[in-house]
């Protein structure tokens, strides 16, 4: 399409030399003008390079208008094609308008005529695009909108990529995020990389290759930098990289990166507008993840209730399906509990519960699930933990438990012991409710042995 920038080009075919040098000095301060004698070379003009209009001689020796027509709506579509010709009748005129040509005009062809072709030419050519581009725009606000709806970091970041793949025709590409739950983990979503590429990058994340999120503030197209040396580590071209930072108000933050980004600025645009959208998401899905902490927290202990414990050993044993990981979950229960409540009162029993939730979350490392189950009983998941770290982690907490003094006021001191029952994915089940079952049969075990005790999943066969 013509614009301020570029001039309009058109292509005059026409075996009479007057024809064409009257076309070409009509138009030549409108358009850039190129001329050929017949059908073969404005073909091969049309091979090197795209015209807003053609304009061809109905009847040529080598090869007909009509003829050149077809030739070019097959091997050039949406060409904007005129016929020229001497002898028209209304007939021909029809013909030539129902195989595709966009106007019909007789010789000799007026100035006027001319000049007024080519602008109806340059109007449809810009309505044409207008629409297609106005169709992009509603296409991408559509996909967008899905984003806004999505409450789960992790599927923000994922969608984003599709998303900016498609607006730039991209079809290779990854993501990289921080895992709002777990502080120190990185996470990956990639297109169009092999297995070998996935893997490979993969393993330099899981090795500590870390992305600074600040080093990257805006939209950018990289030729050089971190990222390539990522790239390169990971034994990917070093192509130019198109970055879309995403960030939320918290700590949910990470990158879309497009490889083999397309020259030019032009797809900047549209990615801000994903990159809106996306932030929008990433802030809902941090409000959502608050309003939901708070709904699955413990009132009296600050640690999570039985609710959420109930959802994240779902999605624990999810994962641990997914990727063949282990799962390890405890189940605690403090020894004679009802004595302290019988004799020093609840309010020292709930100050109890809450030292003993503060030991527990101590005890683990950040990427466990301490929660309260009910009453004085507490659980953990140990995630990717087998059985014999769960024993030696089962076993701190015990001995840890039986070493604390809990307050009791008044500068009073509490000695309380523990048992500790725990089962192990998949050795002792592969649901949520089968776990619950072994870990909490252990732990009936280690109270049936005299307390103060551990006892495995395995004690039990």
């Amino acid at each position: 399409m013509a614009s301020s920038e570029q001039m309009a080009r058109v292509l005059v075919v026409d075996d009479s030399r007057f024809h064409r040098e009257l076309a070409r000095d009509v138009l030549a301060c409108r358009a850039e003008v190129v001329c050929c004698e017949g059908a073969s070379q404005a073909l091969a003009a049309l091979e090197q390079g795209a015209f807003d209009l053609v304009l061809s001689d109905l009847t040529m020796p080598e090869m007909s208008g009509l003829d050149l027509l077809q030739r070019v709506q097959r091997r050039f579509p949406g060409a904007e094609f005129v016929i020229v010709t001497a002898n028209a009748t209304v007939d021909s005129a029809v013909h030539a308008l129902r195989m595709g040509a966009t106007d019909y005009l007789q010789k000799p062809v007026r100035a006027a005529d001319l000049i007024l072709c080519l602008e109806r030419a340059l109007a449809r050519r810009r309505l044409v695009e207008e629409n297609q581009r106005l169709r992009g725009e509603l296409a991408l606000y559509a996909a967008s909108r899905t984003l806004a709806s999505t409450l789960e970091p992790d599927e923000v970041f994922a969608l984003a990529l599709e998303i900016a793949g498609r607006v730039v025709g991209q079809t290779r590409g990854f993501a990289l995020f921080q895992r709002p739950d777990l502080t120190d983990s990185i996470g990956i979503h990639t297109d169009g990389l092999s297995e070998t590429e996935v893997g490979r990058l993969r393993g330099l994340i899981a090795e500590g290759k870390r992305v600074d999120w600040a080093a990257y503030p805006g939209l950018a197209r990289l030729d050089r930098g971190p990222l390539h040396e990522l790239l390169r580590a990971a034994g990917l071209p070093e192509t130019p990289v198109l970055v879309v930072p995403l960030r939320g108000e918290e700590r949910d933050a990470g990158l879309v990166c497009l490889l083999d980004a397309p020259p030019g600025e032009g797809a900047l645009a549209p990615l801000a507008i994903v990159a809106a959208h996306a932030g929008v998401a990433l802030r809902n899905a941090e409000r959502y993840r608050r309003a939901r902490d708070r709904a699955f927290v413990d009132d009296a202990t600050d640690v999570y209730n039985a609710r959420y414990l109930l959802e994240a050993l779902d999605r624990e044993v999810r994962r641990s399906e997914r990727y063949g990981n282990e799962l390890s979950i405890l189940f605690i229960d403090l020894d004679r509990f009802k004595l302290v409540n019988d004799s020093h009162g609840h309010l020292v029993g709930t100050g109890v519960l809450r030292q003993l939730s503060r030991l527990l979350a101590q005890s683990v490392r950040q990427v466990d699930t301490v929660a309260r189950y009910g009453g004085d009983e507490f659980t953990i998941l140990l995630a990717d933990t087998g059985e014999r770290g769960a024993r030696v982690i089962a076993e701190r907490i015990r001995k840890w438990v039986a070493d604390y003094a809990f307050e009791a006021g008044a500068a009073r001191t509490l000695r309380l012991t523990c048992c500790v029952g725990l089962a192990n994915y998949p050795a002792h089940g592969r649901t949520r409710e089968a776990l619950l079952d072994a870990a909490d049969k252990a732990m009936y075990r280690a109270k049936s042995q005299g307390r103060n005790r551990v006892c495995s999943a395995s004690d039990l066969e």
